[in-house]
């Protein structure tokens, strides 16, 4: 499977939408902005049916590096994840099955 790239996202919105591309393009710059920019104020997004954009805070710890052997202090950091809806879960589970 490919990855949809972000032109690929435009021209279906695009499509569905009847909006020009210049247009679609500017609304899903423009969402895709105000998702980081919340992440980065430290603020969780939610999407009913979707999922939850959030922020997780990661402890510092000491990892290892594999090539070495050597110990790694890794400092403490805020990382964003995606945490899928049960929704979105079922759906993707369901057309990947049928489509085996």
């Amino acid at each position: 499977m490919a990855n949809v790239t972000k032109k690929e996202l435009v021209e279906r919105v695009s499509q569905r939408t009847g909006l020009n591309q210049l247009d679609t393009k500017l609304v899903v710059e423009t969402f895709l902005d105000a998702v980081g920019k919340a992440l980065q104020s430290g603020r969780n997004i939610e999407i009913r049916g979707f999922g939850r954009f959030k922020v997780k805070q990661q402890k510092a710890h000491t990892a290892r590096n594999p090539r070495t052997n050597e110990s790694v202090k890794v400092d403490e950091r805020f990382k964003p994840i995606f945490e899928a809806s049960n929704k979105l879960r079922d759906r993707v589970s369901e057309t990947i099955m049928k489509d085996r």
